[in-house]
């Protein structure tokens, strides 16, 4: 009997203390880059709807009671752009809860990070008047909604770190790639420009970093180059360091 009264307490206890604290709205954001034309490029989205509306901003929306956070992420970016779930690599940011970020009200978002080969271009959707994939280095301060610049230069940041230590980089390129091809991915994500014998050998003597396929590229000027795919490695060593 006293246990049943004793847990009857703590039930009737949390009540009263979750009723301290009203609840609050969660959304998603996506940052979603790929590498087009040579610059590193974020998917973003023209608000087809208050507020903010015609601002540029990352696709996102509210999460449903009954949504697990991942699934919410996938949802939004299929429903906002036409993109299915994404073929490359799609990993947790952080998360935003600063008091006013949403004039709708008291809004935490989960912001997450893509890096994806180039899909084409995508189509708006829902609440979104146009999507479009826009240069990182082109957007000026104060463009995007929300807070979103600040959850975009996060992801960008996190982007370039990531590249140094995992083979994430190839998550920018096709199934089957030359290592040109991913010296282009470091050199558009780092803005730099690398040595390519030293590129090479780094790259091929990382254990586990890429593997050869067997076969090489055919009909591009100069001479054939050689197929690579993603290793089985999930981290790399040595890392491949930014040049300071």
């Amino acid at each position: 009997m006293r246990t049943i009264i004793a847990l009857i307490g703590c039930r009737q206890g949390g009540d009263k203390e979750m009723a301290e604290y009203p609840p609050f709205a969660v959304t998603v954001d996506l940052v979603v880059l790929t590498v087009r034309s040579d610059e590193l490029a974020v998917l973003l989205v023209r608000r087809g709807v208050e507020p903010y509306r015609g601002r540029w901003a990352l696709p996102g929306g509210f999460v449903g009671i009954d949504e697990d956070l991942p699934d919410a992420a996938v949802r939004e970016l299929t429903e906002e752009t036409g993109l299915a779930e994404p073929a490359g690599h799609l990993e947790q940011l952080a998360t935003y809860g600063r008091p006013g970020r949403d004039p709708r009200g008291r809004v935490v978002t989960v912001a997450w990070l893509a890096l994806l080969p180039d899909l084409g271009s995508p189509v708006a959707g829902t609440d979104a008047a146009s999507a479009d994939w826009l240069p990182v280095t082109r957007l000026a301060p104060g463009q995007l909604a929300f807070d979103h610049e600040r959850i975009l230069t996060d992801g960008v940041e996190r982007a370039r770190a990531k590249v140094e230590y995992t083979p994430l980089a190839t998550a920018f390129c096709p199934p089957e790639f030359t290592v040109a091809q991913l010296r282009a991915v470091y050199e558009t994500v780092w803005g730099t420009r690398l040595d390519p014998r030293n590129f090479h050998r780094k790259v091929t003597g990382t254990p586990g970093f890429v593997e050869p396929i067997g076969r090489s590229t055919e009909g591009e000027r100069g001479r054939p180059a050689q197929l690579f795919r993603r290793g089985p490695a999930t981290l790399l060593h040595p890392p491949m360091l930014r040049p300071s």
